[in-house]
């Protein structure tokens, strides 16, 4: 099972992919998150497998918030 966390700012695109992903055999999302700084502390609550980190986000973006995963992990 591939461990996936979600991190968007707008909501209906979070929920459209959590339903793809979910809908797929062998991938279980764990989280989501509506910013970078969100999605950090996310991925450290249930360390998933893969991250889906939208770039662009105000308030922390999603480039940021890789280079914080990438310095901590």
């Amino acid at each position: 099972m591939i461990r996936v966390v979600v991190v968007d700012d707008h909501t209906m695109v979070r929920a459209g992919l959590e339903r793809l992903l979910t809908a797929a055999a062998g991938i279980e999302v764990v989280g989501t998150a509506g910013d970078g700084p969100s999605g950090v502390d996310e991925v450290g609550r249930v360390a998933p497998d893969v991250v889906l980190m939208d770039l662009s986000m105000p308030g922390g973006g999603g480039v940021q918030a890789t280079a914080r995963l990438t310095e901590m992990h």
